[in-house]
């Protein structure tokens, strides 16, 4: 008889059967050089990954958003050329806030990371900004990245969602813990979405008119002040009101009380990056404000509720892929397989002309040799659907070297980011413990860790857990265990003094 238990040795495979060659590391130029597109099994899995669920986001289901204007009110001309970022310039844009794990009926204040989608449709294109309202995230690489989803979601076999499956996860990849302290710290139950900060959380690249290049991280603070609810408050607010998130914004911009964030920017010359003591390409990572102080760059303001939620927010596409002159990606393996994903994503949710619709159509002209598809609507009439061509419709010849790219060489590995000076997982989020939170937010920190890993965490995962938060913090960890352990004590049998 096979006992269905029983794990099996064979390693994974890809989905013809041949032995898989990683579930945890993409392949890259040298450990920390871009992702190849020839590397099918990542691609596979995030070509599947994105869809496991129709027709609904499969992260970010839950969501609502509004439309507004970004202004440049700072001169950072020196730093890019985008049009969009020079002094005085309007953009018009749309901003989507989500929660990440929860389905589209699920309740708004659930302790979740909240996404901060933006889309800018400037003079040269659309550009889009997919954030959180956390400067980091939970995985540095994206082959990990379906399999983090996976764990936030709902068991195999009840349909129900799972302490031990998450921290599992998180625990077997510590590299999780400065998101993870970022969540179960306030940030993971904002007041409101007016009420939080958002970031841009990858490092991008800056070019000015120049060919200067530039490293940035995007940081939005919002002019309403940071506040957040407590667990008793988040949990009361999902039984009277799972759309409060969305009611909230809705009704707050309907009586003219507009939100604002101030948009500033962390920028880092090109060749710092190559000897600054930790990765600035790694996702689990912030970079030092002292070292590089932030820079204001202009204001973002939602002030027009949309007409129609269907077509408006749930239509709206995001990809970071989106990028437009001046600005471009970096070599944050995260954001390199968002680049690809996220279109993709698109692709089957919305459909193959999802840039067609009105909400993600650029205010620009568009020549593009995409054509037909399911739902085409615009079209290019009679011109020719190739390129080159001697017809005269015009086509890209742009050659040698890439003015947003950068330089990598080495062997193809499969491998974690090399290793700096301060690179390690722990270093980070025991800062943020001991020297950002106070002793109250650290109280509320280890009740909220203890409450989760009570909720059905069984060994081995609940001492790895334990070893993790020592990690973080040696004083918080023996906390969390002590609760845990105390509410884990046999309870004397009914009428029974424990003397």
């Amino acid at each position: 008889m096979t006992n269905s238990k029983k794990h099996d040795a064979t390693p994974s495979t890809t989905g013809a059967g041949a032995p898989a060659p990683s579930d945890r590391h993409s392949l890259t130029i040298g450990p920390n050089g871009p992702i190849l597109l020839h590397d099918v099994h990542f691609l596979e899995q995030m070509a599947h990954f994105n869809r496991e669920k129709v027709p609904e986001r499969q992260p970010h289901a839950k969501g609502a958003g509004a439309f507004g204007v970004f202004e440049t009110t700072a001169d950072v001309s020196r730093y890019t050329k985008a049009a969009l970022f020079q002094k005085g310039c309007k953009t018009e844009m749309l901003a989507r806030f989500s929660t990440v794990a929860g389905e589209a009926g699920s309740p708004d204040t659930w302790r979740d990371v909240r996404g901060f989608s933006l889309k800018f449709y400037t003079s040269e294109g659309n550009y889009d900004l997919v954030g959180n309202n956390t400067p980091i995230f939970f995985v540095r690489d994206p082959m990990k990245f379906p399999h983090f989803i996976r764990s936030q979601k709902r068991l195999p076999d009840s349909g129900l969602r799972d302490n031990h499956m998450q921290w599992d996860f998180w625990t077997n990849n510590p590299e999780s813990a400065h998101q993870v302290t970022y969540l179960m710290g306030d940030r993971g139950l904002p007041r409101t979405w007016r009420h939080m900060n958002g970031y841009g959380s990858h490092t991008y690249m800056w070019v000015n008119a120049q060919g200067e290049r530039f490293w940035v991280k995007y940081h939005f603070h919002t002019r309403q002040g940071m506040e957040f609810f407590n667990n008793q408050q988040a949990k009361d607010m999902a039984g009277s009101d799972a759309d409060f998130h969305r009611r909230d914004l809705f009704d707050a911009i309907a009586r003219g009380d507009y939100p604002r964030w101030t948009l500033s920017v962390q920028v880092m010359p090109y060749e710092d990056a190559k000897t600054y003591r930790i990765n600035p390409f790694d996702l689990t990572k912030t970079w030092s404000h002292k070292d590089y102080p932030l820079i204001e760059v202009g204001t973002m303001t939602l002030d027009r509720n949309p007409e129609n939620f269907f077509a408006e927010i749930e239509q709206a596409a995001f990809s970071p892929g989106n990028t437009v002159p001046g600005i471009g990606l970096s070599p944050d393996k995260m954001l390199l397989g968002r680049a690809f994903a996220y279109h993709d994503a698109q692709r089957h949710r919305i459909g193959a002309n999802f840039h067609q619709l009105p909400v993600n159509k650029s205010k620009v002209p568009v020549n593009t040799y995409m054509f037909d598809g399911h739902m085409a609507y615009e079209h290019s009439g009679n011109q020719p659907v190739y390129a080159p061509n001697s017809e005269g419709r015009a086509w890209a010849d742009t050659s040698g070297k890439a003015e947003d790219g950068w330089e990598a060489d080495g062997e193809m590995v499969r491998s974690a980011y090399t290793l700096r000076a301060e690179d390690d997982d722990f270093t980070q989020p025991g800062i943020l413990v001991r020297e950002v939170f106070d002793d109250a937010q650290r109280a509320r920190l280890v009740e909220t860790v203890a409450g989760s890993l009570l909720g059905g965490v069984r060994s081995p995962v609940l001492e790895r857990a334990f070893e993790y938060w020592k990690s973080v913090d040696p004083d918080v960890g023996k906390r969390i265990e002590e609760r845990v352990r105390k509410h884990q004590a046999p309870q004397p049998a009914p009428g029974m003094s424990e003397g």
